[in-house]
Formats: C-alpha cells, sequence, structure tokens
C-alpha cells in the first residue's frame, strides 16, 4: 500500500496531536518573547506573560542570580546576555539552554499556566536530565538532557528533574 504525503497526520508520525504540537508552540513563543524583552530592557512586555506571584526556584551559585535580579528590576545586567542555545517545549514546560562564555552554563525551566508563565526553575552550572515519570514502580523516560557539550566541561552537579 502506498501511502501520499498530503494524507499523513502529523500525530501519526510524531505521535503527538495537532492541538498538542500547537500549544507546545505558543508556549515556546511566550518563552523566546521573555529573552527577547530582557535583551530590549521592555518591562512593559514581560509583565503581560509574566505572572505576579512567580514561583522561582534556583539551583547554583548564590552569586548568579541574574534572571531573578532581572525579571524583578532590581538589575538589567548589561554584563550577562541570557542567550538560549536551544530551546524544547514539552506540555505546559519550557525548557532553555544557554552558556556566556566558556565558564557560565544555565538551564531554565518555564512552568505555563493559563496562558502565563508561573514558575522558573533555574539551574546555574549545573547539569540537568529532564525525565518524565511513567508508573509507580519507577519506571521512566528521559525527555531532555543538558548537551554533551556542557557535560565535559569539567565538574558541574547533575540533577534530575522528575516531572
Amino acid at each position: 500500500m502506498k501511502i501520499s504525503p498530503g494524507k499523513i497526520e502529523p500525530e501519526k508520525v510524531s505521535g503527538v496531536s495537532p492541538s498538542v504540537m500547537e500549544h507546545e508552540n505558543r508556549n515556546r513563543k511566550m518563552v523566546k518573547m521573555v529573552y527577547k524583552a530582557l535583551r530590549g530592557g521592555d518591562m512593559e512586555k514581560l509583565e503581560k506573560v509574566v505572572g505576579k506571584e512567580l514561583e522561582w526556584w534556583y539551583h547554583g551559585p548564590p552569586h548568579c542570580h541574574h534572571m531573578m535580579k532581572m525579571l524583578t528590576g532590581e538589575s538589567t545586567h548589561k554584563g550577562f546576555k541570557f542567550r538560549p542555545r536551544r530551546i524544547r517545549a514539552i506540555g505546559d514546560r519550557v525548557i532553555v539552554e544557554g552558556r556566556e562564555g566558556m565558564e557560565e552554563y544555565w538551564v531554565h525551566v518555564w512552568s505555563v499556566k493559563e496562558g502565563i508563565i508561573a514558575q522558573l526553575r533555574e539551574y546555574f552550572n549545573t547539569l540537568l536530565t529532564v525525565v518524565l515519570r511513567v508508573s509507580e514502580d519507577g519506571d521512566e523516560a528521559r525527555l531532555w538532557r543538558s548537551t554533551p557539550w556542557a557535560r565535559v566541561q569539567g565538574s558541574l552537579p547533575d540533577l534530575v528533574l522528575a516531572i
């Protein structure tokens, strides 16, 4: 049986329905806009998408709270630029990875609820593996992992985030 390319349904190829893909793309675009607004100092745009009661979790050196200081307006951190190198949306979460030079590596995990960013988990100079718990017996499926480049850059803590 020959299948014509126009007849293939996206969910049968990728295992993800078009509505889920659309939802993830919306979340991804929203988070990309956060980084663009931060670079441009556009706090009005940030206020539209970042919740007033943003829950923030941080793992890393105490002197590296760059993102929280930028989001609260405490600092513009002109010296530190968040340049995303890799972005992946998984359901209501968007994982963003980047680095500044060769010394500072970061991962942000944003949670979007009802069109508003409600949570930020920030990992600075910390490697991250994101897994989905698929059974009560502890079975997991790896959804995302820090890039191999970051893994060879010396001794960094390695954490697992189970969602």
